[in-house]
Parts: C-alpha cells; structure tokens; sequence
C-alpha cells in the first residue's frame, strides 16, 4: 500500500488487519467567485438589532456625536460593532468582515471611523448607551410575551423560582500591553477586574462596570452602582411587580450593600439576598458545635438528594450585628470532589464548606435545603462570564480607558442580541445553545446572494446540516413589527 494513502494496522489474535484511510477530494482554489458571502447568519442580528429599536435608539444615544449629520450613523456604527462582537469578533479590525460584505451587511464604516466614535464617549453618552439598550430590551421581552415565551423561571430545588435572578460577580482580564487603568491583579496578573451582572433567568447582560485590576472585590459602591445600572434594565413592570433575588458570592457580603438592597424595598422594588460569606474563626467554632442532628440532607436542582452534601442554619450562633433584620447564615458541607482546592479548616474536617447570608424568611418555603440549592444556582455566572469573555469582555483594544468602557457596553449588547435570540427566533436545542455553537451552526454559515423579481434572496445550501433552522429563524425575524418612531 502506498504510504501516501495512510493505513491503520489492528492487531486480533495474532493477525495483522491493514484499513485504508481514505483521501480528503483534490481541489483546485481560484479566486474569481461571485455573489457567496460568509457570516451571512449574522445578519440575524443586525437585523434583530432593528427589530428591538436598538439601532434606533443608539442614534439617538450618539446623535451629539454627529453634529453636522454627515457621514456614517454612529447608531449604525455602534450596531454593527455589536453585531460583530456578537459574531466572535476580538478587535475593532474585524469590522472588514461585515465591511466588505457591502451587498448582506450595506455600507460598514471603516476602522479608523470606528475608532473616532469610541474614543469620544464620555460617562454621559456610556449612560446613554445603556439607557438605549434598556428601550431595546423592553421591546425584546415583549415580542418574546406576544410569542408566548415571556420571562423563564429558574429552577431550584425542583421548583420554580418565582421572579427575576440577578447574579453579580467580577472577572478578571489579563492586559499584554500598557493600558490606562490596568494594574496587578490580586492573582498576581496585570489587567482590569470588571464587575458585571446578569440576568439568570435569560442570560442576559444587564450592566458592567470597568474597574482596574487593583479594584476591591467586595466594595460596596461598585456594587451599589452596578446592582443599580442592572435595576435600570429592567423595565418597569417587572422590575416593580415582580420578585427579585440579588446573588453575589462573598465579595457582595458587605453590611453597606446588604442594607441597600433592602433599602430598595422602600422604592416598591421587591428585593431579597442571597450572598456568599466568608469562613472565620467564629464560622469554624459555629460549625464545629453543630450536632448531627442538625444537619440536613442538601439537594440537587431537581428537588432529588445530593450524595455526601447536608446543610445546616447557623443563624443565633454568629453575631449579625451591623446586618440587616432577618438576616439568616446556612452551612452546607459536602465530602470535596477530586482535585478540589481545601482551606486548612476544610482540610481538619475531611469536607469542603460554602456559606451564605439570605433575607428570606422560613415561613415563606425558606428552608435552610431550598436556600442552599437556590444559593448554589450562583455559580451559573461563571458560565456567562466564559461566554462574554469570548462575546467582546475578554479583551480590550485600547490604551484609553474611555474608549474600552465603551467596547465593554458594547459588549453587553452584543451578549443582549445572542440572548434575544433564543427566545424569538430558535426552537429546540439551538434555543438554549452557547454562542459558540449559534456561530459554528448559524452565524458563520456561508450562502449565495441572488436577485430577482426586485427582491435581494440569501440562499443557503441545501447540504448544510441546520439549514432549516437558520431559514425559520429569518422567516420569524421578518414577521416581528418594527418599533414605530
């Protein structure tokens, strides 16, 4: 057999098997190709960003910047930087990809352009931004209403959570090169340490925050500002005539902010917490002189027992003074998971231990085993925070600081238009799919450009696996009603 050809040898029973291991087909590549277009899925989102207003708005948002209306729109600017941040791209550069597609994406403005526009949004134009992708949402969550798919719960403990899921956690994100603002990281990096917040229930991006890698993780203030950017985001009847839960891990344990979430109580915003707290010497005591009887079996998310994992309530053996009323403290320990990294106390006990501060009373179905599981539904934003990082976040492009706080709203946006997604225009497994698959599966996906009959036509080849996804997601793109004005 010819070596060029490959082959597998296996060996049974003393007897050599040679398997040819077939050749890719030969092609010949030339150059002169006409009306094919890539990324043609992503004018899934560009288009969606009009359906929802978000183009419209950001005009608005932006309009001071184009003082004599020449030019590109800075909205269509913004847009399609979202739009190409949804697609997977990593640098204001990577605008050539819908740029030179002028007959799918129309007319794209150039880099330098691009640039020029982000580095002359100030903090009052960034708010503006938000308050424009705010407009947006609310149109987005009332299509999806009329779609009868509305707001998901989330799923604790066998139930439905009722309500809104807030999580709120920092990252951070490694800088190669000096950058206003940059500093060593707590992990002994270099970068910045953003604070986000998104919305558990749809993943949705509600606020971010750009801070330097130096900044405190349990500062309050940043807390407060980023918790009420995400508040701003909601629309009104859902952010005064629902329920909503704050989570944080132990960074957001701070008496300052715990105080403030009740405080919004008074604002006729129904607010609750459920925060990470941190391990001390006084937690250890409290722990060690729980008996067995106390300690409950923990569950999982479906409502079934969790093998090797009980939860208990510490509240009445640690000091809470300083902590708003009601304030409960719950223990759960679990037997550790290879390669799980052990404090010295987790290391005397043989189990790892997580604690947590909740306002929400026993007598309303707070038992110290919902609580837990609800609690532990946090570490979901560990998986938003992975996907932005690779939806905009996870690199900044600039030595300005201005210019990547606004690359970081941008992002968020970009993030919005993916969640958006789901709910309006997919069914199915692609419904709940990564940005990572919709852009292997629909965004990235390659089609002829054809004209007929007065029309533009986007032909998909007929051999692509999701095809019919990608084509029914166009069709109820089309049928959604345009914001008027």
């Amino acid at each position: 057999m010819n070596l060029a050809e490959g082959f597998l040898s296996v060996q049974a029973e003393g007897t050599f098997y040679v398997q040819a291991v077939g050749l890719r087909p030969k092609v010949q590549v030339s150059a002169d190709g006409s009306g094919v277009v890539g990324h043609a899925g992503a004018r899934l989102l560009a288009d969606l960003a009009d359906a929802t207003g978000l183009t419209a708005a950001y005009s608005a948002a932006l309009r001071p910047l184009r003082p004599r209306g020449t030019g590109h729109d800075p909205g269509r600017i913004g847009t399609d930087l979202a739009v190409m941040l949804a697609d997977g791209g990593q640098a204001i550069a990577d605008l050539a990809v819908l740029r030179d597609q002028a007959a799918l994406f129309g007319s794209v403005a150039s880099t330098p352009t691009a640039w020029r526009l982000l580095s002359d949004v100030d903090e009052t134009v960034l708010a503006s931004l938000a308050s424009a992708r705010a407009q947006a949402r609310e149109v987005a969550w009332l299509h999806a209403a009329e779609h009868g798919e509305g707001i998901p719960a989330v799923r604790a403990a066998g139930r439905m959570l009722p309500g809104l899921v807030l999580d709120l956690d920092a990252t951070l994100i490694t800088c190669h090169s000096e950058k206003a603002q940059a500093a060593p990281t707590y992990k002994g990096g270099f970068g910045f340490h953003p604070l986000l917040c998104f919305l558990a229930n749809t993943g949705e991006a509600l606020s971010g925050r750009l801070r330097p890698g130096n900044a405190g993780a349990n500062t309050a203030t940043d807390h407060i500002t980023v918790l009420g950017q995400a508040l701003a985001q909601i629309p009104d009847a859902h952010r005064h005539g629902t329920d909503i839960l704050i989570r944080t891990d132990s960074a957001g344990s701070a008496k300052a902010f715990l105080a403030h979430v009740r405080d919004l109580r008074k604002r006729g915003i129904r607010t609750c917490f459920s925060v990470g707290y941190a391990i001390t010497g006084t937690v250890r005591r409290a722990i060690g002189a729980m008996p067995d009887r106390l300690w409950h079996p923990a569950l999982n998310q479906d409502g079934t027992l969790r093998e090797g994992a009980d939860v208990a309530e510490l509240t009445g053996m640690i000091d809470l003074d300083g902590y708003p009323n009601g304030t409960r403290v719950i223990v759960r320990r679990e037997r550790p998971h290879p390669g799980a990294q052990l404090s010295l106390f987790d290391q005397d006990e043989g189990r790892r231990h997580q604690v947590f501060l909740t306002d929400t009373p026993y007598s309303g179905g707070g038992s110290a085993q919902f609580l837990e599981v609800r609690h532990r539904g946090h570490a979901t934003v560990e998986d938003h925070i992975r996907c932005g990082k690779t939806t905009g976040f996870g690199r900044f492009p600039s030595r300005d600081f201005h210019v990547n706080a606004a690359w970081l709203e941008l992002s968020l946006a970009a993030i919005d238009l993916l969640a958006w997604t789901h709910p309006l225009l997919l069914d199915g497994e692609l419904a709940s799919a990564e940005p990572k698959k919709l852009r292997y599966r629909l965004l990235h996906v390659a089609a002829r450009l054809t004209r007929g009959g007065r029309r533009l036509r986007l032909r998909i080849s007929a051999t692509w696996p999701w095809r019919h996804e990608l084509a029914t997601a166009f069709h109820r793109l089309a049928a959604l009603p345009r914001p008027v004005g």
